[in-house]
């Protein structure tokens, strides 16, 4: 089978795939978990023919997805591929990029500028900051962040790129208690000791409390967040923000989702967040684009450039190359899918489809509360915190809802109990899916 046909033959299967969402489990069940032997195999002598290989893949593989694309998946604050997307990734696959500078793809370096400037403009973020379009929130939180560390240590004198770490100043990072785990592990891997992290106590509702808000200095780091994984709450910026000015500490906001509310009606939950020096968020999240794109922003965009900086003799490029922007040398253009996702919606479009998902996580957890469930956080964005009347309960119906099929939704633990967290996020998601996801968890709470 040539080239060509191989390809065809795949969008023919991806195809068939596409066209069973609704109607297939949410979580694969049993058998087709079983089926996922026939990967088990012996690395071949003599290599299968292409078709043979595509085959095992789709038969195999297909039944063994979790359908993340379901407009009945409420897990993890996933995004279904947004259509253009979609479209735009596979035909990104086809010219086969590397994406790390105008020289290696015109293209690509054009399309992922347009991309960071849209971004600034549609979460109305300083129009001079930098965009680094990375894997994943862990990967950007972790770019920001050594970008915090270098600038502080530079403002004092300090050579980070010759001295390294060994005698410098000691650079402190003051986190909330309900921090997200990446930021934790990016902190992790840069090497500050989470016995060292400064934890900030946060109030009833998953936000940092100003008035417990531990000290600040211009060699402090404080994170912050936009949209608590839990709660969906939003930290004060408008009060924690000048205060890290005032101090020249280096604010960082984790705004993986919620970030996104800033592009909406929502947008008076972030009020003071653009005050900040660096921001991280998903495309890959709310704005539906596939995965693997994700962005780390900073106000200072040489300061980003110079930290992140991959020049070399045989390939030097504009400070905002990509390569100078992320961890990556050799990349795919993320910023591709985003700039299509954004060009196809519009401003209208990213407003409606935030605004819609929030006012369908009110609809559910309304439709819980008057099924006897007890609603734990405000709704205040598209996150729905829940639990039964007992620990056993809410545990018992987590399981036999997840075991259902017609559903998925994840455990959590609030407030040291069991609970579960649902997440409106994708843009196939309605009002019926809503309505049949409060029928499902009402019968088992009868029962």
């Amino acid at each position: 089978m040539d080239e060509l046909t191989l390809a065809a033959e795949a969008d023919r299967r991806a195809l068939s795939y596409l066209a069973a969402i609704g109607q297939r489990r949410v979580f694969p069940d049993a058998s087709s978990l079983a089926g996922l032997t026939a990967f088990d195999e012996a690395l071949p002598q003599r290599g299968h023919a292409a078709e043979e290989t595509l085959r095992l893949l789709d038969e195999a593989g297909s039944p063994a997805t979790v359908a993340s694309n379901d407009p009945r998946y409420f897990g993890f604050v996933i995004g279904a591929a947004f259509p253009a997307a979609a479209a735009a990734e596979r035909l990104m696959l086809a010219w086969d990029q590397c994406a790390s500078s105008f020289d290696n793809s015109p293209v690509a370096a054009t399309l992922e500028r347009v991309a960071s400037r849209w971004v600034l403009e549609v979460l109305d973020l300083p129009r001079q900051s930098a965009i680094g379009f990375g894997t994943s929130a862990t990967a950007c939180t972790l770019a920001c962040i050594a970008t915090a560390r270098r600038a502080l240590l530079q403002r004092k004198g300090w050579d980070f790129d010759g001295d390294g770490l060994s005698g410098a100043p000691a650079v402190r990072v003051v986190i909330s208690e309900t921090a997200h785990i990446t930021v934790k592990k990016a902190l992790r891997i840069l090497g500050f000791g989470m016995k060292h992290i400064v934890v900030a106590p946060a109030d009833a509702h998953g936000r940092i409390d100003p008035q417990r808000l531990p000290r600040l200095d211009d060699l402090t780091i404080l994170c912050l967040q936009a949209g608590e994984v839990n709660t969906g709450e939003f930290d004060p910026f408008a009060t924690l923000i000048p205060l890290a000015t005032a101090a020249g500490t280096w604010a960082h906001v984790d705004g993986a989702f919620g970030l996104w509310a800033r592009a909406s009606s929502m947008a008076a939950l972030t009020v003071g967040i653009d005050g900040a020096n660096s921001w991280t968020t998903d495309g890959h999240k709310w704005l539906n684009t596939p995965y693997d794109g994700a962005m780390a922003i900073c106000r200072d965009a040489g300061a980003l450039a110079a930290a992140m900086n991959s020049d070399a003799a045989y390939m030097s490029a504009a400070p905002d190359a990509q390569k100078n922007l992320n961890l990556e040398f050799s990349r795919r253009a993320r910023g591709i899918p985003i700039w299509a996702a954004l060009r196809t919606l519009g401003r209208d479009g990213v407003a409606d489809m935030v605004q819609r998902h929030c006012a369908i996580a009110a609809r559910i957890a309304q439709g819980l509360r008057e099924a006897g469930y007890e609603v734990l956080n405000r709704v205040v964005l598209n996150q729905v915190l829940v639990r039964a009347a007992t620990d056993a309960e809410t545990v018992a119906i987590l399981q036999q809802a997840q075991a259902s099929g017609e559903l998925w939704f994840g455990p959590t633990v609030w407030k040291g109990r069991p609970a579960f967290r649902i997440s409106v996020s994708s843009w196939r998601t309605q009002d019926v899916h809503a309505d049949r996801l409060v029928r499902l968890l009402a019968a088992l709470h009868r029962r």
